[in-house]
């Protein structure tokens, strides 16, 4: 009888468990109801019965609202946290752990929707003191800071809203100060909407408030900065106003310098390439981005970005090389073709498309930069790529620039081979 009991509770351990030994059987109340697994945060429903948070919450999510076990409506779908269940449970593994059954970490309760309208009433509130409202914020970033679940409850709340105007009021009513910086901080790790959005790239007296922190003493301070500038730009449908966000006084040399901050803030390289990615997608930015050094910046970096940063980093790249003065400026680097024709096949598959555009577009303006590809061996891997898996898009601009090149290929090159043709083919 009792190897029937252990064989029907024995189950696999969620999350990065193992397995559970076989000899080891999970108490009946410490499994969630729903996933049948050892509970990891033990909640409370209206009903009186307990489930496991992620479960429970996927079931209402769902379109559920009845109990899953009584079949009762849920009339409230707050829920509890048992914190007796859960310390039971966290005793049990650590009596089990010479079985391989690791201690459940204590769970974060997700922010109180209630109480965060409270903080952003305070945050919000003029009558408030300054260490009021800015302890209020502290709190709500303490909390955005925990969970995306948490950031989604601030975010519910109409919190950009509130953040907005006390962001922007040190352009008028007092100078930038901790509360400006503390509700910049917060409102960057929030989404935008298109309307709020909006209502900063449509008002210059903000843009160049921002432009004006991106050259603040402090680092965090320049980041967040060109983070809401990234965020408007990429949530804002208006070419003019995008315009308008590129060309602002003092905006791409602010990000820029972010680009060139030492490593130990990788923060700064991340954000600061969406921003300038972001900005250099109007043609009208470009020649911008180029006068305040960004071609220099993205070179002497580009062997830093994480891959995600660096697809960014290329395509942006690439779409420099689009205008005379981004092409004229990447030709006078040293570094340049030798690290593009290095990643060539070596990141991924659209870090791969971006960089022969680049030299596509390179070597299309400079016969001179023809035969520094040669010499950096772009033949070889550009024969390599029209062979490979990567995109029809990148397989085109390999074949135009094999193509371009075939002048400059050594008498001896294998690319002479009448094996391979490349005619006739279209750059889109």
């Amino acid at each position: 009888m009792r190897k029937r009991n252990i064989d029907k509770e024995t189950q696999r351990m969620p999350g990065s468990l193992e397995p559970l030994d076989t000899a080891v059987q999970i108490p009946y109340h410490f499994r969630c109801p729903i996933s049948l697994e050892l509970m990891r945060d033990p909640v409370t429903v209206c009903t009186g019965q307990t489930y496991d948070r992620s479960s429970i919450e996927s079931w209402v999510a769902t379109g559920n609202t009845t109990c899953p076990v009584t079949r009762a409506p849920l009339s409230d779908f707050t829920l509890i946290p048992n914190h007796t269940l859960r310390r039971l449970i966290q005793d049990w593994c650590v009596a089990n752990r010479s079985l391989g059954i690791e201690r459940i970490p204590t769970p974060k309760q997700p922010a109180d929707p209630a109480l965060v309208r409270t903080l952003l009433a305070q945050a919000a509130s003029n009558s408030s003191t300054s260490h009021s409202r800015l302890s209020a914020l502290r709190r709500l970033r303490g909390l955005a800071r925990d969970s995306d679940k948490n950031r989604s409850v601030i975010s519910a709340s109409n919190a950009p809203d509130t953040l907005l105007p006390i962001v922007f009021a040190a352009d008028k009513e007092r100078e930038p100060d901790e509360l400006t910086h503390e509700s910049l901080a917060l409102l960057v790790m929030l989404p935008l909407v298109e309307s709020q959005c909006e209502s900063v790239a449509s008002q210059p007296d903000r843009v160049t408030f921002l432009a004006s922190l991106l050259s603040h003493s402090s680092i965090e301070v320049r980041v967040n900065a060109a983070a809401l500038i990234e965020i408007v730009a990429a949530g804002t449908r208006s070419v003019e106003h995008r315009i308008l966000i590129g060309n602002a006084d003092g905006v791409m040399e602010g990000i820029t310098r972010i680009l060139s901050n030492p490593l130990a803030y990788p923060r700064a390289l991340k954000v600061g390439i969406k921003a300038l990615f972001a900005l250099c997608l109007v043609k009208q930015s470009r020649h911008k981005a180029v006068s305040a050094g960004a071609v220099d910046a993205l070179i002497d970096r580009l062997a830093d970005f994480e891959k995600c940063d660096a697809e960014r980093a290329l395509a942006t790249v690439e779409l420099l090389c689009r205008i005379p003065e981004g092409c004229a400026a990447f030709a006078e680097h040293a570094l340049t073709v030798p690290l593009l024709v290095k990643i060539i096949l070596k990141i991924s598959d659209r870090a791969t498309e971006y960089a022969a555009g680049a030299l596509l577009s390179l070597c299309s303006a400079s016969k001179q930069l023809q035969r520094d590809a040669v010499a950096a061996g772009v033949v070889t891997q550009l024969l390599l790529l029209v062979q490979s898996d990567c995109t029809e898009r990148a397989k085109r601009k390999a074949q135009l620039l094999l193509k371009l090149l075939r002048d400059s290929w050594p008498d001896d090159s294998i690319a002479n081979s009448d094996d391979f043709g490349c005619s006739d083919v279209s750059p889109f």
